[in-house]
């Protein structure tokens, strides 16, 4: 029978964590698909990079959804088995925290891996591929990303280029450009027509403008002077992607590991704190969830996503308090670990009457 019952607990729990967990990657994903399409609708990303962008936004998404997943479906499952009054016919067949923590171990062990996994390597790695795609797109951004008719801000100079048509070979029609050199000058351009051409320098790009002018000049000064062309080269330089100082979330591991600065151990603590975070929001939920016979299924959610909460937002301003140096990096974010587990597991002692077996 307790093999039966094992299994029967183990199936209410996994199919309302797959359920849940993908309600809310899906909430998720769909805010991000939105604001990806932005992204590429104004040429700061590429169309053909939309979905690896969407799908590693998945992978971060995870590394917190699956543990507040695995919570709210243990408190689902076992608020359901309490309401029809199955839980009790269990407990009553000596069926104990034992019997419904064994079949829930099956579910936990690989999740409390996976996340480990992915908050260790896998979130960082994908926080670092988004950026790379992100800069790879603002280097690659050329006359295709200026719509008609409105001002677009090109080059990490911030050149304005409008222009009031774009041809289907990619020239523009009545160019305005404007930019500011060095020396505090301004310069404006205006031609009938322009196009981005390569240069021998792959970190330079020419916008190359015809049949126009070019004035240049200190604002509020008459020190302009007016230039007519017939072909004017103007070059910009495009955004590097040369490797930057990494930050503290997308460093590697072991790197946070040997440093002993604030915001490396932070982020060294908080990401070993999401697979034990995992670990004590299954220990808590079996208590929490515990509710009379007939009782709403969803009466005790209300208070698991509050204590999820609380939960989450301590493990927030530790982290931060560990950044500004408020507080030591030995009691860091392990002490709102420990009054959690304290919590769940004098919750489990009360229900289950080991406090009165020590006053005995």
């Amino acid at each position: 029978m307790t093999r039966i019952l094992d299994r029967y607990i183990f199936r209410e729990i996994a199919m309302t964590w797959l359920g849940v967990t993908m309600v809310l990657l899906l909430i998720l994903l769909t805010n991000q698909f939105a604001r990806v399409l932005g992204d590429v609708a104004k040429g700061k990303l590429p169309k053909d990079a939309a979905f690896d962008v969407i799908g590693l936004s998945a992978v971060q998404y995870l590394t917190i959804l699956v543990p507040i997943g695995l919570f709210l479906a243990i408190m689902l499952a076992l608020g359901r088995l309490y309401r029809d009054s199955e839980l009790p016919a269990m407990m009553a067949c000596r069926v104990g925290p034992t019997g419904i923590y064994r079949p829930l171990s099956w579910l936990m062990l690989p999740l409390v891996l996976g996340v480990a996994w992915m908050s260790i390597e896998v979130g960082p790695w994908a926080l670092t591929a988004v950026d790379r795609i992100g800069a790879e797109a603002r280097r690659e951004a050329d006359l295709a990303s200026i719509e008609p008719g409105r001002f677009t801000i090109l080059g990490p100079d911030r050149a304005v280029v409008y222009g009031n048509s774009v041809t289907a070979d990619g020239r523009m029609q009545d160019v305005f450009m404007q930019r500011q050199v060095d020396g505090g000058s301004v310069e404006v351009v205006i031609s009938e027509t322009g196009e981005m051409v390569e240069s021998d320098d792959p970190d330079v790009r020419l916008l190359v403008l015809r049949d126009g002018r070019r004035y240049e000049g200190i604002p509020g000064t008459t020190e302009f002077r007016v230039i007519e062309f017939a072909e004017h080269g103007l070059p910009y330089r495009l955004p590097s992607l040369g490797t930057p100082e990494p930050r503290p979330r997308a460093m590697e591991f072991l790197d946070l590991m040997r440093s002993d600065e604030p915001e490396h151990v932070a982020e060294f603590q908080w990401r070993l704190g999401v697979p034990l975070s995992t670990i004590i929001l299954a220990i808590l939920a079996v208590p929490l969830s515990k509710s009379q016979p007939r009782a709403g299924r969803y009466g005790r959610l209300a208070i698991g996503l509050l204590v999820f909460i609380i939960y989450l937002n301590m493990m927030s301003a530790a982290k931060a308090w560990i950044e500004q140096s408020a507080i030591s990096p030995a009691l860091g974010i392990w002490w709102v670990h420990a009054t959690v587990l304290l919590l769940a597991l004098g919750m489990l002692a009360l229900q289950n009457g080991y406090h009165r077996r020590l006053f005995r």
